[in-house]
């Protein structure tokens, strides 16, 4: 059966998951009764599901006209760069999707650079074309900008384009939704652009691993396409890692991808994406090959890591309440355990006995962070930093592209702050009374402005960073403007304790909660914190005053969750987290032993 790989690219939220829910349908892939009538079928994670963004990459296939499709879904956020990196190896075929309104942004411009770095041909669907104020048109000729910016030679320039409604499951060679029928004007593309695997059966056995699973009952799963030649079920083969060392092991058992499940399988061929087990420490990137002749395929490069942050035991009066796994061994378990599957994660072990773990951003960490506490693990981190170099003498740190999106009326305000923050305006636009900015800022400026950014733009801006490169340090260090408000002593928060000190802050938490001395519990109101006594009673006696019985209002409490308390920290504080709570905490939580601390650094 002859064979496409193409991969699904595009920025967050263009509507890939969407488009991908519209092809299986309609080559009426088989599906499982939970997957019937349900969007976004291959968001199967409980997390992707809730935030509505694809964060790990999957396979699954369709046939058409008697030709197996491989679609591998990619995420589309810049933190899971590291996903797409990879999973573009298995492809010879791309369809990048670019949303009819907004045009190529910044996701866009990283996805689309891999794919040219790495040869593959590039089909581009304009998506949303039934969205209000698109314009198709425009966004065409953006695209073909980006691809001359990034160096495409001539031929991939002159890309091939299909206008589509991945909601209604509509695809056509115009932007005219109403002479659109069904997706099919996708399937004759990637049948007519996209060209089938370069096929060696001859050859002995290539396979480059790029995608690692795990089953309870078989072990480790490799997943990856077969470069050369040809993999039986029960056949030895050679597994050459990251230093070169070769090891032999036997495959026990073999499957191919068929709608979105797996089939079982005695034998595929070159070109085809297998997934394989009987490798115990299989890794990415690495090689499956024939053990008679083993032949390394070159590593998959992965960027590298730009913010780093520390993990540590709980250790909070509180601590081990919560979580089911709360021990030193059980934490650097779960955390080496990751690195099997996330390519773009790093585990460092502390002398102190913490951990230092780095990854391609904060949402990518904070995303990673979420996943373990669902799982029952409890922890503390410390506050996000950037991971800079060292290149010839000079400290190198990251920067970003940062594209902002905002109603004209908040775009001064947008411009302050980043004055503030020490970046470089780029690029300013204002369209229909929007205003689409851009600025080069270091990494280190941007952490904690998301919340600030949602807050001064009333929740009507959209803002997105994408890695840039290293450049030198500029030596700006930003601290935060505004002191916190920490709990005097351990108790339950008194409601008449809370309204005598609401007008210091704002507070974190409400009423009737337990809280222990040292935990941040609202932010002050200047800079500087303050100590707070928010469990004071009401002193009760047998005498009635007047007044009594009225009530003081008090203000409602603003909750934090957990990339909001990540940004929020500085670093005299820690996040503890729970399957159960976010709390925020001094990391020395007597005060006259912080004040010791401080004197004896400034020495």
């Amino acid at each position: 059966m002859e064979i496409r790989n193409v991969a699904i690219i595009a920025h967050v939220d263009h509507g890939k998951t969407t488009l991908v829910d519209a092809l299986l349908r309609q080559s009426h892939t088989e599906m499982k009764k939970e997957d019937e009538g349900q969007e976004a079928i291959m968001d199967s994670n409980e997390l992707e599901r809730e935030r509505g963004i694809t964060i790990f990459s999957k396979n699954a296939s369709v046939e058409y006209k008697g030709i197996k499709i491989n679609i591998i879904d990619t995420p589309g956020h810049a933190d899971f760069g590291g996903e797409v990196e990879r999973v573009l190896s298995m492809a010879d075929g791309a369809l990048l999707l670019v949303d009819a309104k907004e045009g190529p942004m910044p996701q866009t411009r990283f996805v689309l650079r891999e794919a040219l770095k790495l040869g593959i041909k590039i089909i581009v669907v304009v998506n949303k074309i039934d969205k209000k104020g698109a314009r198709p048109d425009w966004v065409h000729g953006k695209t073909f900008d980006l691809f001359v910016e990034l160096g495409a030679k001539e031929e991939e320039a002159f890309f091939p384009v299909v206008f589509a409604s991945g909601r209604d499951g509509k695809a056509g060679l115009e932007p005219d939704l109403a002479k659109m029928t069904d997706i099919t004007p996708i399937f004759d593309m990637i049948l007519k652009e996209i060209p089938p695997p370069v096929i060696h059966n001859d050859l002995p056995l290539q396979m480059l691993v790029s995608n690692i699973g795990r089953d309870s009952y078989k072990g480790r799963i490799a997943i990856g396409k077969i470069h050369s030649g040809t993999i039986k079920n029960g056949q030895d083969v050679a597994h050459i890692n990251r230093e070169g060392q070769i090891n032999k092991y036997k495959i026990t058992s073999l499957t191919t991808f068929k709608g979105l499940g797996k089939k079982d399988e005695t034998e595929a061929f070159a070109g085809d994406i297998v997934s394989v087990t009987g490798i115990l420490d299989v890794n990415i990137g690495e090689t499956i090959a024939d053990p008679l002749s083993p032949v390394a395929l070159p590593l998959l490069d992965i960027e590298e890591p730009t913010v780093k942050m520390v993990f540590m035991v709980n250790n909070s009066p509180f601590g081990g309440h919560e979580g089911e796994f709360k021990t030193s061994s059980q934490i650097r378990a779960r955390l080496y355990k990751e690195l099997e599957t996330d390519v773009a994660l790093r585990v460092f072990d502390n002398p102190d006995g913490t951990w230092t773990v780095m990854g391609r951003g904060e949402l990518h960490l904070a995303i990673f962070i979420e996943r373990i506490r669902r799982e029952g693990y409890e922890f503390q981190v410390s506050r996000p930093h950037v991971v800079n170099k060292i290149v010839d003498g000079k400290k190198l740190t990251p920067y970003e592209k940062l594209y902002v999106e905002v109603p004209e009326a908040y775009s001064g305000v947008v411009i302050q702050k980043m004055g503030q923050r020490h970046s470089k305006m780029d690029n300013m636009e204002t369209t229909e009374g929007i205003t689409y900015l851009e600025f080069t800022i270091a990494t280190k400026e941007l952490i904690g402005f998301r919340s600030e950014f949602i807050t001064d733009t009333k929740g009507l801006g959209i803002m997105n960073a994408a890695f840039y490169e290293f450049m030198p340090d500029d030596g700006f260090t930003r601290e935060r403007e505004r002191g916190s408000l920490v709990a005097f002593e351990t108790g339950e928060t008194r409601l008449y304790g809370m309204t005598q000190v609401q007008d210091q802050g704002e507070f974190f938490v409400g009423p009737a909660e337990k809280v222990y001395k040292g935990q941040v519990i609202g932010q002050c109101s200047r800079a500087g914190d303050l100590r707070v006594n928010a469990c004071k009673e009401k002193k009760l006696s047998n005498m009635r005053s007047k007044g009594d019985g009225s009530m003081e209002h008090f203000n409602v409490p603003h909750r934090m969750g957990l990339e909001e308390a990540l940004e929020y920290i500085d670093d005299s504080e820690l996040v503890e987290i729970t399957p159960k709570s976010i709390r925020i905490r001094k990391a020395i939580l007597d005060e006259t032993e912080a004040r010791k601390q401080a004197k004896l650094q400034k020495k």
